[in-house]
């Protein structure tokens, strides 16, 4: 293990996440890193579309994209990483071509939980806790540094950053809600898997109780795959929903204006979904609904966040993964919701969020 008042590296590579919630949950963890190692030049490998979640952020120097896909994928990471002359790295996933990648590159030291096959390829091996029980990714990510680079992390509040080019998007998919200055809502009621959607019906009661008893206008955000979702809402809704998936003005809105229109939310709704982690890492008030997948493993440190859990009484050595029937997402009320983002918006300062850093 490095030693953290040991003389820092001049040059750290740290290979980002894959996912967009968990590039966000690693946001702690590189900021520990920034601030034990402020001369260190940082530069950050991770997949496309994770470079735009972490774009702005002063952690990085440099961010390279790569898949590292494919047969010759790590050869390829590698030639890109060799001229870096990094002399440590750190990989926050569980990657065996990343962790092939940067041996091929020669970084002198490699610092990474030994798991999947990959120990051999590592310098630094950090133990990997036991997967047989959810536990916080924050939280496994935060240990590695801590383990790994003897860099404590005393602040595990996930934090982003949204540019001009990323308000600019937001405010051309929003339209005259952003030219007007309109307080909106903003509901989520897409992810990857079917069966973590709440209802779509459900999703529209939630849009008329923000809109009636709130004031807010009504914005709904997904990728263009779940238009059909958001359209379903907008056709059950007796207040007007606006359809950020149906892209108006003929492009997408990309991740950087999403976490643009998430800042700007005065409260969010949402399946368990990248978005979510937006919404932690700009302090918005946000009901998640969790179906069959455990919180467990997303647990969010300090944050405005209050979880509707499909079976609340699940007793703690079973994961809501291996229920699905038990832990169905439809089991969740509308009442539950409303009466959770009221109390969320109760206890929140009025008017709009602190302008994201």
């Amino acid at each position: 293990m490095l030693a953290a008042q040991e003389k820092s590296p001049e040059r750290l590579l740290i290979v980002a996440p894959s996912w967009v919630g968990d590039a966000t949950m690693a946001t702690p963890a590189f900021r520990a890193i920034a601030d034990a190692w402020p001369r260190c030049r940082r530069t950050l490998l991770c997949r496309p579309g994770i470079d735009a979640v972490l774009a702005s952020l002063p952690e990085f120097d440099e961010i390279i994209v790569d898949r590292l896909g494919g047969p010759l994928g790590p050869l390829r990471g590698a030639s890109k990483l060799r001229s870096l002359r990094a002399e440590v790295a750190i990989l926050f996933p569980n990657s065996f071509r990343a962790a092939l990648a940067v041996r091929i590159a020669g970084i002198p030291r490699r610092v990474g939980y030994a798991r999947d096959g990959r120990g051999i390829l590592l310098t630094d091996r950090v133990t990997s806790p036991p997967t047989s029980r959810p536990a916080s990714t924050l939280d496994f990510y935060c240990d590695l540094v801590e383990r790994g680079l003897g860099i404590p992390v005393t602040d595990r509040r996930p934090q982003l950053a949204v540019s001009e080019a990323d308000r600019a998007a937001a405010e051309t998919a929003l339209g005259a809600t952003a030219m007007s200055g309109e307080r909106y809502a903003l509901l989520v009621p897409g992810g990857n898997n079917p069966a973590k959607r709440w209802p779509p019906e459900r999703f529209a009661r939630i849009a008329e109780h923000l809109a009636k008893r709130h004031g807010l206008s009504i914005v709904a955000a997904g990728s263009p795959g779940e238009r059909e979702v958001i359209d379903s809402i907008v056709r059950e809704c007796s207040v007007p929903v606006m359809n950020l998936a149906a892209a108006p003005t003929g492009k997408p809105l990309g991740l950087g204006g999403l976490k643009a229109v998430v800042a700007g939310a005065r409260a969010i709704v949402t399946n368990d979904t990248g978005p979510r982690h937006f919404a932690a890492a700009f302090a918005v008030p946000t009901v998640a609904l969790f179906g069959p997948t455990d919180h467990r493993w997303t647990v969010l440190r300090d944050v405005p966040e209050r979880l509707l859990i499909a079976e609340p009484f699940l007793p703690e050595e079973l994961m809501a993964d291996d229920r699905p029937t038990l832990c169905r997402i439809d089991r969740i009320s509308v009442g539950d919701v409303a009466g959770a983002i009221d109390a969320l918006l109760a206890r929140a300062p009025n008017g709009s969020p602190a302008p994201a850093q």
